[in-house]
């Protein structure tokens, strides 16, 4: 029952992480085998069972991006313009659209993007988590913003 009941909600949530189907559903099974294996562990004193759940399997995601990641590229982020997205543009787009865009990222720039804009993690979370720097978490969520506004300005013209 609690596989059927967050399965579709996590599938999304693993996507938005991997590259393909294939990972995100690799990404999902282990996600749930922790759950399963630790489920003795949840206290809903302190959290939902989704945003535990959630928290699991984000982490997971992560875990599986390090291993598919084992050189990490360090750049450092130089303050320079910090390229914005207009939120109207944003809004006129479905999360399935936005997700679409988001697989031509690399892995660890779609990470840094999601943490960040999605997840709300600050860059030294991010850094920690993913084994970078603050300035290199920094780099990454610059070069997804630059991408996407690339997208956003191609589509407009079209």
């Amino acid at each position: 029952m609690l596989y059927k009941q967050y399965c579709p909600s996590m599938m999304v949530l693993c996507k938005s992480y991997t590259k393909n189907e294939e990972d995100a559903v690799e990404v999902l099974q282990d996600g749930f085998l922790k759950v399963f294996q630790q489920i003795e562990s949840y206290d809903a004193n302190k959290s939902s069972l989704y945003t535990w759940m959630r928290t699991i399997t984000i982490r997971t995601a992560i875990d599986f991006l390090r291993k598919q990641n084992k050189k990490n590229i360090a750049i450092e982020w130089k303050d320079e313009y910090e390229p914005a997205i207009e939120a109207e543009a944003l809004q006129r787009m479905s999360a399935q659209q936005i997700q679409c865009m988001l697989q031509h990222l690399s892995e660890t720039t779609r990470a840094v993007f999601n943490l960040y804009v999605t997840e709300g993690y600050n860059h030294k979370e991010i850094g920690e988590l993913l084994k970078i720097s603050e300035g290199t978490s920094r780099w990454h969520l610059s070069e997804a913003r630059k991408y996407l506004i690339h997208l956003l300005k191609a589509k407009e013209r079209a």
